[in-house]
């Protein structure tokens, strides 16, 4: 199934500043969070951004937040954002349905999240390229284990032009630079 923009919504999760130098290939996560985060704006898509326990590992990046423009992060401390009554409230408040997930660690708070809300019955993509873990191997263990889970594992890309749908979307040229 393709992805709907109208019926879409973007979480970030725990993107954060004393996180993000233990991710590994943290510069290509952190550039595909702000494609997408750039993309959601042009197209109208919200965007949920949570912070897993602020005191400890500090804010969501600083480069991502300004692109994040208009959004509160919302603090958690359950690896799941799901399990967060907040974040829960905010996922299924509306008529969107289906979540594009994107964020750290992928195989802990990523992994949680995406199935705790597949177990509901929500529609989830995760992002591949816009995901990280400290261990390469525990970020590919978990987008395995996703997938297994019925998770829809796609790419930065594929997000982007199935927002689209066509070249003559009037955004199409300013989404479409975001990639070049």
């Amino acid at each position: 199934m393709l992805i709907e923009r109208a019926g879409s919504q973007l979480l970030v999760v725990d993107a954060q500043e004393r996180l993000a130098p233990a991710i590994a290939d943290i510069a290509l996560v952190e550039h595909q969070i702000g494609i997408l985060l750039d993309a959601a704006r042009e197209l109208s898509v919200p965007v949920l951004v949570s912070e897993q326990y602020r005191k400890g590992l500090g804010v969501t990046l600083p480069g991502l937040m300004e692109r994040a423009e208009g959004t509160q992060p919302i603090e958690k401390m359950e690896f799941s954002c799901f399990a967060n009554d907040a974040l829960r409230a905010a996922l299924t408040s509306d008529s969107r349905c289906s979540t594009i997930i994107c964020g750290m660690e992928a195989h802990v708070c990523v992994l949680q999240t995406a199935v705790e809300m597949r177990q509901a019955g929500l529609t989830v993509h995760v992002v591949a390229d816009a995901v990280g873990s400290r261990h390469p191997e525990s970020r590919q263990l978990a987008l395995d284990r996703m997938r297994a889970a019925g998770i829809d594992v796609v790419t930065t890309e594929m997000v982007l032009f199935e927002w689209l749908r066509t070249a003559v979307a009037p955004e199409f040229k300013a989404v479409s630079k975001l990639i070049r």
